[in-house]
């Protein structure tokens, strides 16, 4: 199992981070919480992953606080909770928020994150609530630090696209950045506030 990589950011194109570790080029999936907090591409960082084995693929996923790579293997031990749909939970709200959500029976929160229906939402308050009953909260590693992000030339597009990565419907994942002022906003920023929006 691959737990932890240091290595240069090569590309971010959310989801997809391409990642310079020793000179293998390692396409890592990651949730927005970890977007937010990237530096710009050349910097180095270390993230903590999980490799995900299914009958047709091999996928990493990248998480730069421990406390999200964490919660993401607590959750794909919830049935019918995938990777896929973890990754879409950690890029709709916090581990802290969630946890929040679940501790407090928030069910009608959850079900506004992508592909998370009313009977998903209310087993994982129920399967979740004992297993997060030690969580303290989530810790930036140092190497998290956030740096100025550098937009992208179409960041609109990019935005539109990691969204429909994250299980929104094209024409939903449109209209929700449609509503956004995204002048001269990178694409990570616009997808936080695209989420943000959708979750009120």
């Amino acid at each position: 199992m691959i737990g932890r990589l240091r290595g240069v950011l090569l590309e971010k194109q959310p989801p997809q981070i391409l990642w310079d570790v020793n000179g293998v080029g390692y396409d890592v999936s990651a949730p927005m919480t970890t977007f937010y907090e990237l530096p710009a591409t050349g910097s180095e960082i270390i993230l903590h992953t999980h490799l995900a084995v299914s009958e047709h693929s091999h996928v990493l996923y990248g998480f730069l606080q421990e406390s999200d790579r964490t919660l993401f293997r607590t959750l794909i031990k919830v049935s019918g909770v995938g990777p896929k749909l973890a990754l879409a939970i950690l890029s709709g709200m916090s581990a802290d928020e969630f946890v929040g959500c679940v501790r407090s029976g928030d069910s009608a929160a959850l079900t506004r994150l992508p592909g998370v229906g009313k009977k998903t939402a209310e087993r994982l308050v129920v399967e979740m609530k004992d297993r997060l009953k030690d969580w303290q909260g989530a810790t930036v590693s140092a190497e998290g630090v956030s740096q100025a992000i550098t937009p992208a030339t179409d960041s609109v597009k990019d935005a539109i696209s990691a969204l429909v990565s994250l299980g929104y419907k094209p024409q939903e994942a449109s209209r929700m950045v449609s509503q956004i002022e995204c002048d001269g906003l990178a694409s990570e920023e616009i997808i936080r506030l695209a989420l943000k929006s959708a979750a009120q």
